[in-house]
């Protein structure tokens, strides 16, 4: 019979202690920022809009994002990213909005919450609002948790990792590639 240890969420004390033992990547790093299971993060200071799809790739107009914010338009995609580098080579995590955003009809990381072990970057951040709402560069917009791995960690392909700022998709090069068009 297998057996397996039990999959764990970091507390906030655990997180602090993981910090400052370098398994965790927060850059910059502000403690007052802990939770009891997780780190708010804050929003990046660049933001794209979808702008359409022509079957192959989609495209994003970057937006001027002053200090004032931007009021974002309701059913519209944007991609933003975090201000802090996040990371671990140890723990895997999840990064999701916060419920207090969430409940003024923002909604962050519909589609891919999960950041893999050994990932250490800007992470991009996909972004609907339900309702126009002005966002902040540098705002508390949501939070990461960090997750014990259970079974032997393997290092992910970089294709975003390596990359800071918002990062469109590159699944449709990704695609053409495959099919021996590029």
């Amino acid at each position: 019979m297998w057996k397996s240890e039990p999959i764990m969420i970091l507390t906030g004390s655990k997180i602090k202690q993981e910090y400052q033992e370098g398994n965790i990547v927060l850059d910059p790093y502000d403690e007052a920022m802990i939770n009891p299971n997780s780190v708010d993060y804050r929003l990046g200071p660049s933001l794209k809009k979808f702008d359409y799809f022509d079957g192959k790739k989609s495209y994003f107009k970057d937006i001027e994002f002053p200090e004032e914010g931007v009021v974002l338009e309701p059913h519209e995609m944007y991609l933003g990213h975090t201000l802090e580098v996040i990371g671990s080579k140890k723990y895997a995590m999840s990064l999701i909005g916060r419920s207090s955003i969430g409940r003024l009809g923002l909604f962050l990381q519909v589609s891919a919450d999960l950041l893999h072990t050994t990932s250490e970057h800007q992470v991009t951040l996909e972004i609907v609002a339900t309702k126009p709402i002005r966002i902040y560069p540098n705002m508390i917009i949501g939070q990461v948790s960090f997750w014990k791995n259970c079974g032997d960690v393997v290092v992910s392909p970089k294709t975003y990792a390596l990359l800071n700022g918002a990062q469109e998709s590159r699944q449709a090069d990704k695609i053409a590639q495959e099919r021996g068009e590029k």
